[in-house]
């Protein structure tokens, strides 16, 4: 599966905007990550791109994200994208057992959270948002009350590597993309 194919499905099944920046915004973390790691930007960025592409058609846990990884595959997305994107859901019971599955789920939450603290602040820039910020709508529960904190920590956990540095990666990603990606 090429990017443009994926994109083409992407925008098939998925007509909300703002869905479609968040799958933006994951694929440039994830490519992010890809380089830092020697992964290949074309798989990860795929994984991110594509983790959500199904959800409103399929928002339910019965349902996504396995009815979308089962179009994946037989349109010819590698396995390992396939099955990252399966691990990104807790409830499916798929190990996250590869730096790519790990690497997605860290940053699906955390890419979301902190485009949504950017668009609190007075400019809406991601270029404005730091660390330290972060941590603080972390704390207000009401605040993009649809991320799971837990996932958030977790996920670092999962990576072996301290949330403020994790963070702090996401924002840079997020920051040399900030123009290209709106926020």
């Amino acid at each position: 599966m090429t990017r443009d194919e994926a994109w083409a499905l992407l925008c098939e099944w998925t007509a909300g905007e703002s869905l479609r920046r968040h799958a933006l915004a994951v694929e440039a973390v994830m490519r992010h990550f890809a380089r830092k790691n020697g992964a290949s930007e074309e798989t990860w960025g795929l994984a991110g791109l594509m983790h959500d592409f199904d959800y409103e058609k399929h928002p339910s846990p019965e349902q996504h994200p396995r009815l979308g990884c089962e179009v994946l595959a037989r349109r010819g997305a590698p396995e390992e994208v396939v099955r990252a994107i399966l691990g990104h859901a807790d409830y499916t019971g798929v190990p996250r057992d590869t730096p790519l599955a790990k690497m997605l789920y860290a940053c699906d939450e955390l890419t979301g959270f902190c485009i949504a603290v950017a668009l609190v602040r007075p400019s809406k820039s991601v270029k404005d948002v730091d660390v330290k910020a972060v941590r603080k709508k972390l704390k207000e529960k009401r605040f993009a009350a649809g991320v799971n904190r837990d996932d958030v920590v977790k996920g670092a956990a999962e990576l072996g590597v301290d949330l403020d540095a994790h963070i702090a990666e996401v924002l840079s990603a997020l920051q040399a993309e900030a123009d290209r990606l709106g926020v």
